[in-house]
């Protein structure tokens, strides 16, 4: 083992010889921070470590999801490393990222107790997530400004909101403001629902959500640019669809420097999550309360993947069954074309489960459902905010989930 000091702080290492001061190894206690070296574009700059073998693998992909898969032994690390691996309180540095020393001295999310949100665009969702975000949020959210291009939609919900209250208890629910659009990443988090182009409902497009790409990419891009400019250093959140590819071009915008290539300058790989697995997972339960045959979802269920095509549900983790999985899988991304054969958008569940419940459980730092950067791809996992950074659980996958897994990897891959 290695150590190192870049100014008052310790970090240990499996590198040697790496451009550091070489530091003595700690009399007492464990560093907190623990530098790899890899690849900085693909993957992100920083994490809580959950497995020694996260360490020592030269890339993030599925594999992580399960580390007995990652095709690397697990290193031989001091006790007391191992130990702070354990309490989950080990966090990763990317030597390599060019922003390293930066955000290696700063919490690995600048998030306050109650966090300020910004919200652009009030449509169909972003109007039902920030009247669940209101009426749910007053624990960990002080404040929630809004944008859109129809400033009386603003107007609108910041006058009827203000005037949701609980009696004599008129400080307990966030304020909501209107926020101007230059001052948008003057937050802790930014919620991006801003769409373009729907599909009409009776239009016979079958996958909605990657109609939307082409439309929806430029207006991510230019919001992920102008988080850039402004140094935001909080959580960027994608709402719109697809959530996962958006989330991908989002980084790789914000990190386009003049010369049109990667330069690390822009947001992070973990400060962007996607929020579309949240309703899948809710779907899954709900046709599990109501077929005896998926009740093991409601108990040892998982949700992986994009909020669409290549979503992969699985009945157990411990009784995994192929065929069945695959039926709940179907289920889950075909129920949001029974709503639009009732005639309406299927909004309201998407932006309660997906957006305002997960965000609320992020905020609490408790493990949700979320699209987080693992490797080139942002994929849907169950995962957590640490002091350590951002974990993501790992499990014992059975083979043929396991191989679901990796599918869905290439088909994100294919997409951008």
């Amino acid at each position: 083992m290695h150590y190192y000091r870049h100014g008052e702080t310790v970090f240990a290492s499996l590198l040697p010889d790496l451009p550091l001061e070489a530091a003595d190894r700690p009399t007492s206690g464990s560093p907190g921070l623990f530098l790899i070296d890899r690849d900085p574009v693909s993957g992100r700059s920083s994490f809580c470590v959950s497995d020694a073998r996260q360490l020592t693998a030269g890339t993030e992909d599925v594999s992580w999801l399960d580390p007995a898969r990652m095709g690397v032994p697990a290193p031989v690390l001091p006790k007391r490393i191992q130990h702070t691996i354990d309490a989950r309180l080990l966090r990763a540095v990317n030597i390599r990222h060019p922003r390293w020393a930066e955000f290696a001295m700063a919490p690995s999310m600048q998030l306050p107790p109650r966090v300020r949100v910004n919200l652009l665009a009030v449509g169909d969702v972003g109007s039902t997530l920030l009247t669940a975000l209101k009426l749910l949020g007053g624990d960990c959210i002080e404040s929630i400004g809004i944008c859109d291009l129809n400033e009386k939609a603003v107007t609108r919900w910041v006058t009827e909101l203000g005037q949701v209250s609980w009696p004599w208890d008129y400080d307990a629910l966030p304020e909501v403001e209107p926020v101007a659009p230059e001052d948008l990443f003057r937050c802790d988090v930014f919620l991006f629902a801003a769409t373009r182009g729907v599909p009409p409902v009776g239009g016979g497009v079958r996958d909605v959500r990657m109609a939307q790409f082409g439309a929806n990419r430029p207006l991510v891009e230019q919001y992920a640019r102008q988080a850039r400019q402004a140094g935001f250093g909080g959580l960027f959140v994608v709402l719109s669809d697809p959530v996962d590819p958006l989330c991908k071009a989002a980084y790789l915008a914000s990190n386009q420097g003049a010369d049109g290539q990667w330069d690390g300058m822009g947001l992070r790989a973990e400060q962007i999550q996607g929020f579309g697995l949240g309703v899948m997972n809710a779907r899954a339960a709900y046709f599990s309360r109501q077929d005896p045959r998926f009740r093991s979802f409601l108990t040892d269920g998982r949700s992986y993947g994009p909020h669409g095509q290549g979503l992969v549900i699985a009945n157990s983790l411990t009784h995994y069954d192929d065929g069945l999985s695959r039926e709940l899988t179907d289920l889950v991304t075909t129920a949001n074309l029974r709503i639009r054969e009732l005639g309406f958008k299927p909004y309201v569940a998407p932006a309660i489960s997906s957006g305002a419940m997960q965000l609320l459980l992020t905020l609490r730092r408790s493990w949700h459902c979320s699209s987080v950067a693992l490797g080139d791809v942002w994929f849907g996992v169950r995962n957590r905010l640490t002091a350590a950074g951002l974990e993501i659980e790992t499990a014992s996958l059975p083979a043929p989930l396991f191989e679901r897994l990796r599918e869905t990897q290439a088909l994100l891959r294919e997409i951008i």
